[in-house]
């Protein structure tokens, strides 16, 4: 899975297409590349304060595709990349989702829950099962999407629940679904308010010895294993959730 601002690679003949052909070279024909793409959705606004969206503005607002909707931009231009290279494929979740391509792309993307989408039934867990890797090419540290898996499995109290109304397309038209999860756009439970703690989960990691550093072109990299940071993460947020 990889975290990339490919623009602190340096120079690249074919931009970002460059990066994903050396990272695909890199894995080699057994390998998946992952990373995560959300969707560009922007009707948050319009929501009101229990995530419904108002009747008069549903006919307005493009239904989530997995084939058509573009990655969110705050993510940069890598996962977009990913998503329109030949062969990749996305998940279900709208918010929670992923493109993969390579090997097990396919098997990744598939059956990812529409409920609590970072939880058992996400590519995120199935990324834990496989033992595969984190890189952070680049990326700050605290845009590491898996710690999200971990929110989801720490056992801490009072955390937030997000409940939204979802467009998505299909072969009869837009249906709208309710869709809920932990909620990722704040802070898990009160204990953790106001604290930059993805950040200091990954940086405590780091500190203790585990996973790699180097460079990626000119872009600062980390490489981590998924079970492992996960593992550590959840250990983190048990401690430090507490009300």
């Amino acid at each position: 899975m990889i975290h990339a601002a490919v623009s602190r690679v340096g120079a690249l003949l074919n931009g970002p297409d460059a990066l994903i052909g050396a990272i695909m070279d890199a894995i080699g024909e057994h390998g998946t590349l992952m990373a995560y793409a959300d969707w560009d959705a922007r009707y948050e606004d319009l929501l009101d304060k229990n995530g419904t969206v108002p009747e008069h503005w549903r006919l307005h607002i493009p239904p989530y595709d997995p084939l058509r909707s573009r990655a969110i931009r705050d993510n940069g231009v890598f996962p977009e990349f990913l998503r329109t290279t030949p062969g990749a494929v996305r998940s279900a979740n709208p918010g929670a989702s992923v493109v993969a391509l390579g090997a097990k792309a396919d098997w990744l993307t598939a059956d990812h829950a529409l409920n609590y989408g970072y939880g058992e039934q996400s590519p995120f867990a199935k990324l834990v099962e496989i033992d595969g890797k984190i890189a952070m090419i680049g990326a700050p540290l605290d845009t590491m999407t898996i710690i999200h898996h971990a929110e989801h499995l720490a056992d801490v109290p009072s955390k937030r629940i997000k409940s939204v109304d979802v467009p998505f397309a299909t072969p009869q038209g837009v249906r709208w679904q309710r869709i809920e999860e932990f909620d990722t756009g704040t802070y898990l439970c009160p204990a953790l308010d106001d604290r930059d703690y993805f950040t200091e989960i990954v940086e405590s990691y780091l500190a203790s010895g585990a996973g790699i550093s180097g460079t990626v072109g000119q872009a600062p990299t980390v490489i981590v294993d998924a079970e492992a940071i996960v593992s550590f993460a959840v250990d983190w947020l048990e401690r430090h959730g507490q009300a």
